[in-house]
């Protein structure tokens, strides 16, 4: 079987979307052709039985130019896929499923927003099954919709034995923008060094574009509240670099709510870390004590004091690679993408 997957961005080198990369790979093993149409194309290392279209974007193409490119590259492939997987954005569902059903291509969507719309929902009509990996997410609640695993690469993010942690530190990798709440985690540090409690954290990634003032607001608070010598920021980092980042800390903090799987939680469950998370999707797999029920800064500051001070070993790795890994979830998609 062959297979057409249209995405984001195409780059292993990517803060954001670099995981894809492996997705692909694991993909190529088990079908005999693989086309990948990306909005924006970087560096990549696939091998030759996948081949990568671009719409442009690294280009600076406009979004009339995206839509050409779109149905240039799904016409002159149309004979080298049987099957179509969308991957996040259900924009391509609504530009081509006319052609692929006319074609006979199946269509399969991949969307795990918690928030959707008159849009999402016909994009779920014309897609003949939905993929998702939060019961929260707006998707989850159609009949064609599969929960599936989160998709981590168990056999590159794991521990190191050999790297010492530095004690009562803290990650916050993601975003920085304000569906993070990194301003809400910056309040709870300024509680936590008013309560005398000893910490350093490291805070990995960049604002996306439309967030900058947003970024400066979180650097302008940490000067403020002077705990510039207690809190590093990284940028953006490659996947490679936030594997060093959760073998270098203790605690990972996630206050994304509710609706949506962070990759990123479990990239540092499966690097052996403890993970403290506003994701009441979790609560099965974490337990209610690393589960933040409340956005408060003093809530959040006495929860981050008492998981550091108790240090409890909270390895949930074993749960990673059993019910979320890489291999998992695309056995799982090769049952239903047929």
């Amino acid at each position: 079987m062959r297979l057409l997957i249209v995405t984001q961005k195409v780059d292993k080198n990517d803060d954001i979307l670099g995981f894809f990369h492996r997705w692909i790979l694991e993909f190529a093993k088990h079908y005999e052709f693989v086309t990948v149409i990306a909005l924006q194309v970087g560096e990549y290392d696939l091998p030759e039985n996948v081949k990568v279209l671009s719409l442009g974007k690294e280009k600076d193409v406009s979004k009339v130019g995206y839509i050409f490119n779109f149905y240039k590259h799904i016409w002159n492939e149309r004979k080298n896929y049987d099957a179509v997987f969308v991957h996040m954005n259900q924009e391509y569902v609504l530009l081509g499923w006319k052609l692929w059903k006319l074609w006979g291509k199946r269509i399969f969507l991949w969307r795990n927003h918690a928030k959707g719309n008159f849009l999402t929902r016909l994009s779920v009509f014309f897609s003949n099954k939905v993929f998702c990996t939060s019961k929260q997410s707006f998707t989850a609640r159609f009949k064609k919709t599969k929960i599936m695993p989160v998709g981590i690469d168990t056999d590159f993010f794991k521990s190191d034995s050999s790297i010492n942690k530095k004690p009562n530190s803290i990650l916050f990798l993601g975003r920085l923008d304000p569906v993070k709440n990194v301003d809400v985690f910056i309040e709870a540090l300024r509680r936590l060094k008013g309560a005398g409690v000893e910490f350093s954290a490291t805070i990995a990634g960049n604002a996306s574009s439309k967030n900058i003032g947003y970024e400066k607001v979180i650097r302008d608070k940490v000067l403020t509240y002077g705990l510039w010598g207690m809190v590093a920021f990284t940028g953006a980092v490659t996947q490679i670099g936030a594997l060093k980042l959760y073998r270098e800390h203790e605690l990972y903090v996630n206050l994304t709510q509710s609706g949506s799987m962070d990759k990123t939680i479990f990239e540092a469950m499966a690097s052996s870390m403890t993970s403290l998370v506003h994701n009441a999707g979790l609560k099965e797999s974490l337990g209610q004590e690393l589960i933040l029920i409340k956005l408060n800064a003093d809530y959040i500051a006495d929860k981050l004091s008492q998981v550091l001070r108790e240090k409890k070993d909270k390895n949930f790795r074993d749960l990673i690679v059993e019910e979320h890994s890489l291999k998992k979830l695309i056995d799982n998609l090769l049952k239903e993408i047929k």
